[in-house]
């Protein structure tokens, strides 16, 4: 792939137009599917190719934050496996939390010196909406392992540069904790470096699960915040769940003294036409597949107590604890679900914590929320990033918030326009 790319700029084309964010040299140059999504999307973030990651933790804020970070325990396995590869190979390994924050970032010295100049450093913010397209930050927005190589970087600053990167899980909740990535020159452009590094990423996983404690017999984990399939723990068993077994299991999570069927239906389904027995029959499947013992009927509730992921964020927020509960937030309550009951909870869990953050106007979280895949467009974060980041980081933050303030008035006047002819 040359130093250019397609971008999404005229309608049906996949191609660029001059003068378009991201456009460079050759816009009828073919590029992966997996990069030229992440090309879009980093568009949309309206990343800068020019520009420059930024840091975000320093001195001792960085180093507590770190040592109280789940990924800690598991940094010795990562250096024993990756850190000779990488000063031998003069290589780096970096290990970055799930907002694609550097948390680690070692390896061999000359390579360290000019990463630096790019600010590939601990404390700097390398998600793909912050920073475009390189192998950490996509990896966590796609949630699987990804390489890029050279030009395929989104900045040209990146582009001489070459890495691989893995997703690491919570082994029990299935929560998105960070990545680990291997960066390079062009050596590490091959399959063996995607592999290699995806091995690391599991070998994190099993360690955090043999330090962890082990879990109370027949306990329920449910994560379903930022996916469309929410995934249940059950037994030493791990559950990707279909998007209606997720709906009705967030529900019955949210109300442990159990639903009855007319409301379990209302929650559920839109459409009022919907009978009792399409809602039995959906029920009798989900007990097939958990085991006659976790779904109970007469009122409809879960056996035990469910640890919910979403439910933890709503403790978090009721202590005050909003750093924290930012942290467990990995996304919206099942976003692609239309289920009533279930759009309630997400919209109250989302406006919660938005209004949280707002009020403790904590320039790093709101940074965390603005930044995400949720948060791109939300205005009312990004005026109040604008008004709590420092002066010298202002300048971007003030052009994204001009940018979402222009979109809005001018859906506001083709609102107005089509309400007149409509009129008319």
């Amino acid at each position: 792939m040359s130093d250019a790319w397609v971008m999404a700029g005229e309608p049906g084309t996949g191609r660029a137009r001059a003068g378009d964010p991201g456009w460079d040299v050759d816009p009828g140059t073919a590029a992966r599917p997996l990069v030229a999504a992440s090309w879009r999307r980093s568009v949309r973030a309206r990343v800068s190719p020019d520009g420059a990651a930024r840091v975000e933790l320093d001195g001792g804020e960085l180093a507590s934050y770190r040592e109280a970070h789940a990924l800690a325990p598991a940094m010795p396995v990562i250096r024993e496996l990756m850190g000779a590869y990488a000063t031998d190979g003069e290589h780096l390994l970096a290990v970055c939390d799930a907002a694609g924050r550097m948390l680690w970032v070692e390896g061999h010295p000359g390579t360290l010196r000019k990463a630096r100049a790019m600010n590939f450093v601990a404390g700097a913010r390398w998600s793909e909406a912050a920073a475009g397209t390189n192998a950490p930050g996509t990896a966590l927005a796609v949630d699987r392992p990804v390489q890029v190589v050279s030009a395929e970087h989104f900045r040209r600053s990146v582009r001489a540069w070459t890495c691989a990167a893995a997703p690491v899980h919570d082994p029990r909740s299935g929560r998105l904790l960070g990545a680990v990535d291997i960066t390079g020159g062009e050596r590490l452009a091959h399959p063996h470096s995607l592999g290699f590094v995806q091995a690391v990423a599991r070998a994190a996983e099993s360690q955090l699960a043999l330090l962890g404690p082990a879990p109370e017999p027949g306990r329920l984990r449910l994560s379903a915040l930022g996916r469309d399939e929410a995934v249940l723990s059950v037994g030493g068993r791990r559950l990707r769940l279909s998007r209606r077994h997720s709906e009705i299991l967030v529900v019955l999570a949210h109300r442990p003294d159990g639903v009855g069927g007319d409301e379990l239906l209302t929650l559920l389904y839109e459409d009022e036409s919907v009978t009792p027995v399409t809602l039995r029959a959906e029920l009798s499947r989900l007990r097939a597949l958990l085991g006659p013992d976790v779904l109970r009927s007469r009122p409809y509730r879960l056996a035990g107590v469910a640890d919910a992921d979403f439910a933890t964020v709503e403790r978090r927020l009721a202590s005050g604890a909003v750093a924290a509960a930012a942290g467990e937030y990995t996304g919206p309550l099942l976003p692609a679900s239309a289920a009533p009951g279930v759009v309630r909870l997400r919209e109250r869990l989302a406006d919660r914590l938005r209004a949280a953050l707002v009020d403790r106007a904590d320039p790093g979280l709101l940074a965390d929320w603005a930044y995400s895949a949720w948060g791109e467009d939300d205005v009312v974060v990004w005026r109040a990033l604008c008004a709590a980041v420092p002066a010298a980081r202002l300048p971007p933050v003030r052009a994204r918030l001009d940018s979402l303030e222009a979109e809005l008035s001018s859906d506001a006047t083709d609102l107005q326009r089509t309400a007149r002819h409509t009129r008319a």
